[in-house]
C-alpha cells in the first residue's frame, strides 16, 4: 500500500500530478472538498453536520474532515493507497491523520511537496483562471491572499513530515512530465526499502 500527502501552494500543480499518480499507481484520490461534497450529497450523518457549518459560513472542524476521510479508508479495504490532496492543512490536521491511519492500521508514506515560487504560482493561477470559471482564479488580490495564507498557515506541516523523514521536495517548477519523472523516482525509492 502507498499513501502519500500530496503538498503545495494554490496554483502548483496538485490536480495535474494526481491525476498522473491515480493513473499510474491506480491510488484512490481523497480530496477533502470532493469528499465534503459527496457526504452532503449522500445525506450523511457527517455530510449534514458539515452542511450546517458551511451554512454558517464557518470550516469544517477536524474530526468532521477525519471521520469522512476514515469512511473513505474503510469503504475502500482493497485500495493499493490514497493521495491525500488538500489535507493535511494544519500541523493539528497532520496529527489527527496520524491517529486515524494508526487506529486503521496503515500509515502515510511520504509527503511529496510541489515547490514553486510565489511569482510563478501567481502567473498560473492567473492563467487557470481564464478557464476553471472560479472567480478566486481570477481575482489578482484574492490570489496575492490564498498564497500568504498558505505561506503563513499550511507550510508549517511540511516541517511535521520532515521530522518524520516522511518530506521530499519536489521541483515543480519544471515541466509536468519532468515533475512526475521526480514523484515516480521518489516513490520507486520509497517501495525498495
Amino acid at each position: 500500500m502507498l499513501n502519500i500527502v500530496l503538498f503545495g501552494p494554490p496554483g502548483a500543480g496538485k490536480g495535474t500530478q494526481s491525476e498522473k499518480l491515480i493513473v499510474h499507481y491506480q491510488l484512490i484520490h481523497l480530496s477533502t472538498g470532493d469528499i465534503l461534497r459527496a457526504e452532503i450529497a449522500a445525506g450523511t450523518e457527517l455530510g449534514k453536520n458539515a452542511k450546517d457549518i458551511m451554512d454558517k459560513g464557518l470550516l469544517v472542524p477536524d474530526d468532521v474532515v477525519i471521520g469522512m476521510i476514515e469512511n473513505k479508508i474503510k469503504s475502500n479495504p482493497d485500495a493499493k493507497g490514497f493521495i491525500f490532496d488538500g489535507f493535511p492543512r494544519t500541523v493539528a490536521q497532520a496529527e489527527a491523520l496520524d491517529k486515524m491511519c494508526s487506529a486503521n492500521g496503515i500509515e502515510v508514506h511520504c509527503m511529496l511537496a510541489l515547490v514553486v515560487e510565489d511569482e510563478e504560482l501567481y502567473k498560473r493561477i492567473l492563467e487557470r483562471g481564464k478557464t476553471s470559471g472560479r472567480s478566486d482564479d481570477q481575482n489578482p488580490e484574492l490570489i496575492k491572499q490564498r498564497i500568504e495564507e498558505y505561506n503563513k498557515k499550511t507550510k508549517p506541516v511540511a516541517d511535521y513530515y520532515a521530522s518524520q523523514n516522511k518530506y521530499y521536495a519536489i521541483n515543480g517548477m519544471a515541466d509536468i512530465n519532468t515533475v512526475f519523472q521526480e514523484i515516480t523516482s521518489v516513490l520507486s525509492n520509497l517501495q525498495k526499502r
